[in-house]
């Protein structure tokens, strides 16, 4: 089945993905309409650089356009992206140099309250510009076990596979990034 410019409602992304690895050009333009919003927001968390994020989600798209093929459909395609995309921002730090601070393991982090950042629709807009400033303002590791923690949901073995560093070194980024980002957000 061909996908056309104009989009069935039925059609899925698995169709979209299949057209476009079968090389129909719109059905790849229709999944980057649908999708890049995505990608760059998480890019932009993930960075921190409007510019950056922009650049790394023209890379992503790059990516999905090369591997394509690869994507099965064994799970929602918005997952494999989203795999795609925070991978590529990895790389990005490891080609940049940008290394997590390891600590050492002197202080057990079980009694700390991991809860979820609060939903952003339920916070003011000045809130929220001051929360984004001040993610943008953490260090590079510590702002990605946030952003891949606090925000996109992972937990401490997932960003421990993602980021080859042990779990209590992602606890230990964690609570450092949510200390800084008090100390930000009290000034």
């Amino acid at each position: 089945m061909s996908v056309t410019a104009e989009r069935s409602p039925a059609a899925s992304d698995l169709e979209l993905a299949r057209a476009a690895a079968a090389g129909d050009a719109t059905a790849f333009e229709k999944l980057y309409e649908q999708h890049h919003r995505r990608v760059y927001s998480l890019c932009l968390r993930m960075l921190g650089s409007v510019g950056q994020a922009e650049d790394l989600t023209q890379e992503v798209f790059l990516q999905v356009y090369r591997k394509i093929g690869s994507f099965r459909g064994d799970s929602a395609f918005t997952t494999w992206l989203h795999r795609l995309a925070v991978n590529q921002v990895l790389m990005h730090f490891r080609r940049r140099g940008v290394k997590l601070e390891h600590t050492s393991d002197e202080g057990d982090f079980t009694n700390v309250v991991e809860t979820p950042l609060q939903s952003t629709r339920r916070i003011s807009m000045v809130d929220r510009l001051a929360l984004e400033r001040a993610v943008g303002e953490l260090p590079p590791g510590y702002r990605t076990v946030f952003v891949l923690h606090d925000v996109e949901g992972y937990e401490h073995t997932e960003i421990s596979d993602m980021l080859h560093v042990s779990i209590g070194t992602s606890k230990s980024q964690l609570h450092k990034a949510r200390m800084r980002l008090r100390e930000l957000l009290t000034k």
